[in-house]
C-alpha cells in the first residue's frame, strides 16, 4: 500500500503534462471556408454534367462526331483521349472543348491514327 500515493502522484504529473499537449494539438486544426467545401457527390455530379456537355459539343462539331474519343473530367479538368485522323482534328477538338462553359483546362491525350 505504500506505493499507492506514489502511483497517484505520478498519474497526476502525467495528466498535468499531457493536458497542454492535447490542447496544443487541437489548436493546429486547419479551417476551411464553407465556399471551398463541396460534397463528393456534388463534385461528381458537376463533373458528369460537364463531361456530357463536352461530349455534346464534340458530337455537334462538323468532322468530329464519328471519331472514337473519350471524355473524362475531374474538378473542371477535361481529358480527351482516343484517335483522330489528323492534327487539325486534334486542334478542333481542343478548341471545341475549351469553349464549353465550366472547363478549367484540357488535358490532351488524342493521337493521330497511324495510316
Amino acid at each position: 500500500m505504500r506505493n499507492a500515493p506514489s502511483i497517484t502522484s505520478r498519474l497526476l504529473i502525467v495528466g498535468a503534462l499531457a493536458l497542454p499537449v492535447f490542447m496544443g494539438i487541437d489548436g493546429c486544426k486547419s479551417t476551411t471556408t464553407t465556399q471551398a467545401v463541396t460534397t463528393p457527390g456534388q463534385t461528381a455530379t458537376d463533373d458528369a454534367a460537364l463531361a456530357a456537355r463536352v461530349k455534346q459539343a464534340l458530337v455537334a462539331a462538323p468532322g468530329l462526331k464519328s471519331l472514337p474519343m473519350s471524355v473524362a473530367t475531374y474538378r473542371g479538368v477535361v481529358q480527351l483521349s482516343g484517335y483522330v485522323d489528323s492534327e487539325a482534328q486534334i486542334q478542333q477538338a481542343l478548341a471545341v472543348t475549351r469553349s464549353v462553359p465550366g472547363v478549367q483546362s484540357v488535358s490532351n491525350d488524342l493521337h493521330v491514327r497511324p495510316q
